[in-house]
């Protein structure tokens, strides 16, 4: 299976165990260059890493964005990152809580990189994650959920590492989870976006505020002028997104029509008093015909109209993050 819903399938820990085994099993990704000494590591057709990471080289180090869904892409990515630098990798950088995005910090911090989150990461990765296996959550999926590595450094509203002289920002947003990061490279003008940011694909609502969401992402293709001595470029030119493949400002500004398109049909069936499967019934034919070629339109269509409609009529819930 391909997302957070099937997690329970996709953690499958003798499949596991054999990728990781085996020298000359496929990648679950695919590595791309994506500018100076920075890689994109994109899920590959099937989702056997569940979502997307990436790493930057510096001068002394190396730098994981997100680390997947299970350990054995997570190690995957590291016999990578090996295979093209002597230096250490020295941080891992989780962009939300999701399950997809934090189960192979152990794989990094076992070799002495620093996992560095928001605060909400930490608080959330424990409790909320259960959530995504249901009411009938199984002792082993449990376990599994208790025993991820969380974030050993936190931060508020933001951090800045350093691989020697390369600069690393990583910016505290909202609109996916309440508790979401960016991490930008100024030099090369690049951002990871983690989920904040779904290139041709529906997103997944279930934490998500998308009022907020929508205004978060003006402020990607916005942003003034990088002065700082290290910035090539004016302003961001690609960007990673936590779902699909590497994408453009173009990009970003679809996905943010499509939540501001999902937000008004819904408002027009809620203002009609239309609930569940009648809510349902009333928007999907639409957005079938609008985005039924997006990826994971099976996965989230109905629960994008049902979340945006618990969302509309404020009785959603969504967590909330607290300030330390």
């Amino acid at each position: 299976m391909r997302f957070l819903f099937r997690l329970c399938f996709l953690f499958c820990f003798f499949a596991a165990v054999l990728l990781a085994q085996s020298p000359d099993a496929p990648l679950p990704f695919q590595l791309k260059l994506i500018g100076p000494n920075v890689w994109a590591a994109i899920d590959d057709a099937k989702g056997d890493a569940g979502a997307n990471a990436g790493f930057v080289v510096g001068d002394d180090g190396v730098a994981v964005i997100d680390t997947f869904e299970n350990e054995a892409a997570a190690k995957a990515l590291e016999g990578q990152i090996h295979s093209l630098t002597h230096l250490p990798i020295k941080f891992v950088v989780n962009t939300h809580y999701h399950l997809d995005h934090v189960a192979g910090n152990r794989v990094f911090a076992q070799q002495g990189a620093v996992i560095v989150g928001h605060h909400s990461v930490r608080a959330w990765i424990h409790t909320e994650n259960l959530k995504f296996f249901g009411e009938k959550i199984k002792p082993d999926e449990k376990a599994m959920v208790q025993n991820l590595f969380a974030p050993e450094v936190t931060y508020d509203t933001g951090v800045t590492l350093f691989l020697g002289t390369r600069r690393i920002e990583v910016t505290y947003m909202q609109g996916h989870t309440g508790g979401d990061s960016v991490v930008s490279i100024p030099d090369a003008g690049i951002v990871f976006c983690g989920d904040l940011f779904w290139r041709h694909t529906l997103p997944n609502l279930i934490d998500a505020t998308t009022s907020t969401w929508i205004s978060t992402l003006s402020g990607f293709t916005e942003e003034k002028a990088d002065t700082l001595p290290n910035s090539a470029l004016p302003r961001a030119v690609i960007f990673v997104p936590g779902h699909g493949d590497v994408g453009n400002a173009e990009d970003v500004q679809e996905f943010q029509a499509y939540l501001t398109w999902l937000r008004a049909a819904v408002k027009k069936g809620v203002d009609a008093n239309k609930k569940g499967d009648a809510l349902v019934g009333a928007v999907l034919p639409e957005l079938r015909e609008k985005y039924g070629s997006w990826d994971f339109f099976k996965d989230f269509s109905r629960s994008n109209i049902l979340d945006t409609g618990a969302e509309l009529e404020g009785r959603k819930r969504i967590p909330v993050a607290q300030k330390k």
